[in-house]
């Protein structure tokens, strides 16, 4: 029986991050976008040097472009990106198979845009699919607040999980005084 992401701490040997469309032509009209961007890169930097897998999407790249490049960068090349035009990533084949094929991670840590459509639709299908979700407020967006403010409270009132960049860094390091604290300490100046 699946314990619900409310009662549970994000593990980084259960967790993999999914950053949704974060992409070239969108970017420019998301609200609050260098905040959000900001923890995005937080968040790569923390699970690459915690080796959580991070996987990438772009909704309709042919149209809005591919990921920000600084963020595909920051990403290395052992991160998949997978081109889609469903909305949900549940709901493209390829996606659903990557996510669910990491072995024992269950947890999934949503960021990206749109956070009322597309981060969204994925929450709901991802815990709909048995994945324990956490959406990092901080690190979503959407082109209007109001669409922002929307999306947490249909996700708060399903039961999904909203954190912040700084609880899954927290969570994911367990504790202070290791080698892999000294390292990502600076990221919190």
């Amino acid at each position: 029986m699946m314990v619900a992401s409310a009662e549970r701490l994000m593990k980084r040997s259960a967790s993999q991050l999914l950053i949704i469309d974060i992409q070239e032509k969108l970017v420019p009209t998301i609200h609050a976008v260098d905040a959000m961007l900001q923890r995005v890169r937080f968040l790569i930097e923390t699970a690459r040097v915690l080796n959580v897998p991070i996987a990438l999407t772009e909704q309709y790249p042919k149209g809005l472009g591919p990921t920000a490049p600084a963020l595909l960068a920051a990403c290395g090349d052992a991160s998949p990106v997978f081109a889609k035009t469903s909305f949900s990533c549940l709901r493209d084949e390829a996606i659903a198979t990557h996510l669910k094929s990491v072995s024992d991670r269950r947890q999934l840590v949503l960021v990206g845009m749109e956070a009322h459509v597309c981060v969204l639709q994925t929450a709901l299908d991802a815990q709909a699919h048995g994945f324990d979700v956490f959406v990092v407020g901080d690190a979503v967006s959407s082109r209007a607040l109001s669409d922002v403010e929307a999306a947490r409270h249909r996700l708060q009132s399903a039961g999904v999980t909203m954190v912040s960049a700084e609880m899954v860094f927290f969570e994911w390091l367990e504790r202070s005084g290791t080698a892999e604290f000294k390292q990502l300490a600076p990221l919190l100046r």
